[in-house]
Formats: C-alpha cells, structure tokens, sequence
C-alpha cells in the first residue's frame, strides 16, 4: 500500500483559495499538493471522503477544558490529552491548553505538563497559553481577585524559561500588573504578549504595543471598551494592525452588531481569530463544575458563576465557524481562515499551520454542507471518523 494518500472532497478549501474535483495530498504528516481527482500521480491511494468540504484544521489558542476536564484542576500531560481529544471531535487539529489564573504551583505544574506534552507528541497540543495571574481587578471577570497579583521578575524568568521548552506559549497580561519592559522581555524571548482583563487607556495599550504585545484576548470581554474620547483596549485592538484579536463567537460575550463592526473595521496585517474560550463541558453533559473553588452552572449555552458573570465559554470551534458564516454573513472562507489561518499566523506557525500548501501539516477537517464535522485527521492520522 502507497504511503502517499489523496484525500477527495467535492471541494477542497487550501487556506487562501478553493478547489473543485481536486484531492489533497499527503504524505505522513506533510502536505505535498492538490491535483485535480483525475491526476493523481502513479502510486496514490485515494479515500474519497464524501464531504462537502476538505479544510485546514482548526487552530484553537485560548482552550481552559474540554471533556469534562479543565487545565486549572488536571495540569497534567493525561489532562491535555483529554482536552486536545475533546476538540478534535470538533475540528480543532491544534489548540494552546489555557490555565485561568491560578496559585504558582499550579501554574508550574501546567509548564512541566506543557513541555512534557510537546515532548511526547500529543496529537493536537501547540503549546500552552496562560490567561493571568497578572491582570487588572477592575476588570477580572470570573478570574479569582485573591489570585490576581503583579508580575515579578522570578516571574518573568520562570515564563522566559518556560518558553525555551514549549512550542508556542501566550501571557495574556494586563499593563496594571505588568511593565512594559516586562513585556519587551517577554516578546525577547519568544513569548506571544495578549493583552486582556485591563482596563488600560487607549495610549497605554498602544505603547505596551509598541513594547512588544501581539495580541488582544477576547476582544470587547474584561477590556477597556470604545467610546468617545477614550478608545480603550477595544479601539487599540480594532485600530492598530500588529495586533491579532480574539473572538469568541457565541452570540453571548459579543453581541452579533458589535461583531460586525469589528469586522468592517479591522483589516489588515492583524485580523480577527476565532477563539472558544471553552471550559470543560465541551463534548459532555455536564451541568456545572468548579474553578478556583467557585460553582460554574450551565444553562441555554451559558456559563457563569452564581452571580451571573460569564465564566469561560460553551463553545467548540466549528459551531463558531457557523454562527459566523450563518449568523454574521460572512464568506465561508473567510469564516475558515477566522479558525484556522488568523490565528496560526497570530502566534507565527502559519508556515506549518491554517492552510494547505507543500510543507505544511497534514491537519485536516471534513465537513459536511451543512457545516458539521464528519472526520478529522492530525497529522495525516484520522482521529475522529467519519460519520
């Protein structure tokens, strides 16, 4: 049997661009191309997956749980494979397993997890991102307001010494708890910066920009908002191209308008990636758990603490691919690349990650016409079948 497959949908989406009647090839866990169904070179063994649509796979950078696991309480290399495993069901091939702020021992269990995942290869892991603890009380959200504290420089030495071991690592950190040469730091040694949880001014985030900061986590969610003469967090993220923000599109932390002048209003080198922010109900039927000691309930797609603040999301990706496609009106590629290619290239993997072309990974997601996940395949492995 050829080790050299050709996976055949009705369309194949590579990242950019569309192709009918074509095949994607693949060799291991590499892409080598896409031919037309009827040019497969001598040797390909064909598997027509009978979707509607072959895609690049999901990329996922803010993930607290899934599976009925979150990081905060399972920071170990069995807790990630339960999350990776979880999303994959939903088309995510590579997510960033996210600790909410937490005690430091926790913290340093989820690094030695982390690394210790990416040395073993876990199907779906990409790295880790650690959303706190240095962030802004006026802005907390559901993070714990004890825990929350400023950055010190064993601090910045432990993270900058984290990174050298982990494949990507994002320190969501707001300017009230960190320094911009902090942040310089940080970006020096590797680091993707996220701003979040603040409740900063439009000029600092600007300069904490220009000191180094790449991202926005989940925009308009524990930030600065945009008004008149104060733009905030908000109007940095959607006014400055070197910053990528995150989304969570569930129709819960972002109204549908706000979404869409978002939408009209960012273009340019720093888009907008889709980002679950998913907890550990994803892909079971749980109805509350806990974080940091404190009852999270579910209910009608909700997550939140007791006095009704939102907790974290009930969200998988490909359901946030739909509401954007169904319910914004977007191009369904561009609806892909929000999940797949933004992202990858907001943490610099977009070379192997988010899009189909000779070199890139094998990561691929099968979708039916109405948008459902009908197989996924990581790193040329299938993980989940085809249904």
């Amino acid at each position: 049997m050829s080790d050299l497959l050709a996976l055949a949908a009705n369309r194949i989406f590579d990242g950019e661009g569309w192709h009918d009647n074509a095949a994607l090839l693949f060799r291991g866990d590499t892409v080598e191309s896409i031919v037309a169904r009827d040019r497969l070179p001598p040797g390909a063994q064909l598997v027509d997956t009978g979707a509607e649509v072959l895609a690049p796979g999901f990329v996922d950078l803010q993930v607290n749980g899934g599976g009925g696991v979150l990081l905060n309480d399972h920071p170990t290399v069995e807790g990630i494979e339960t999350i990776c495993r979880a999303h994959a069901r939903f088309g995510t091939t590579a997510l960033l397993p996210t600790l909410i702020t937490d005690l430091p021992d926790v913290t340093a269990a989820a690094i030695a997890a982390g690394v210790a995942a990416g040395k073993q290869k876990v199907p779906g892991f990409a790295g880790l991102h650690l959303e706190g603890p240095h962030l802004s009380l006026a802005r907390k959200g559901a993070h714990d307001p004890q825990l929350i504290r400023a950055m010190t420089e064993t601090d910045l030495s432990a993270l900058i010494d984290a990174k050298r071991e982990l494949p990507t690592l994002i320190c969501t950190v707001a300017p009230e708890s960190v320094t911009p040469q902090q942040v310089t730091a940080l970006a020096a040694g590797g680091i993707s910066v996220s701003l979040g949880h603040t409740d900063t001014s439009y000029a600092t985030a600007i300069a904490y920009v220009d000191a180094g900061a790449t991202l926005a986590t989940h925009i308009f969610n524990a930030m600065s908002q945009l008004t008149n003469r104060e733009p905030g967090l908000v109007g940095a993220a959607l006014d400055d191209g070197r910053l990528f923000a995150g989304l969570i599109a569930d129709g819960l932390h972002v109204n549908p308008a706000s979404i869409g002048v978002a939408m009209r209003a960012k273009r340019g080198p720093g888009r907008i990636a889709l980002v679950t922010d998913a907890m550990s109900t994803i892909g079971t039927t749980m109805t509350e758990f806990t974080l940091n000691g404190r009852t999270i309930y579910r209910k009608d797609g909700r997550l939140t603490l007791a006095d009704g603040t939102l907790a974290g999301a009930d969200l998988d990706m490909i359901s946030g691919v739909r509401f954007m496609y169904e319910r914004i009106g977007l191009e369904l590629d561009e609806a892909l690349r929000m999940a797949s290619l933004y992202p990858a290239q907001a943490i610099g993997r977009a070379g192997r990650l988010g899009h189909f072309a000779k070199g890139s990974a094998a990561d691929i997601v099968a979708l039916s016409h109405k948008l459902n996940v009908t197989g996924v395949w990581i790193g040329g492995r299938k993980v989940s079948p085809i249904s």
